[in-house]
């Protein structure tokens, strides 16, 4: 199974950005970013189709939030800016090592396979 470790995060001002990074071991379909608040379900936040590089995003981080990816790295990046205090979250690192038909079912957990350990973003007003 692939394994997957996050970097980035923090604690910022609203109005302020924070970029995350997700190193994959190995090569995965899909690569996403899931969010959790206290009290919340997980949802989804962005997701990429690696190859050919379809990005999905969340409507409450379009325009704010933006997908990249580092093929030959294997890593992801999720560019966050104008940060809001309803971002804070604990935000993790998702992929699918099995493919899935592009489109919406980007934002359900359950399509994929492997998780990283979560890093918190904590956005103050």
């Amino acid at each position: 199974q692939v394994q997957l470790v996050e970097s980035g995060g923090g604690s910022v001002q609203a109005g302020g950005s924070l970029r995350l990074a997700c190193e994959a071991s190995k090569y995965t379909y899909y690569m996403a970013w899931f969010r959790q608040a206290p009290g919340k379900e997980r949802e989804g936040v962005a997701a990429i189709y690696t190859s050919p590089g379809n990005t999905y995003y969340a409507d409450s981080v379009k325009g704010r939030f933006t997908l990249s990816q580092d093929s030959r790295k294997r890593t992801l990046y999720l560019q966050m800016n104008s940060l809001k205090p309803e971002d804070t979250a604990m935000y993790y690192c998702a992929a699918a090592e099995s493919w899935f038909r592009p489109g919406p079912s980007w934002s359900e957990d359950g399509k994929y396979n492997a998780w990283g350990q979560g890093t918190q973003v904590t956005v103050s007003s």
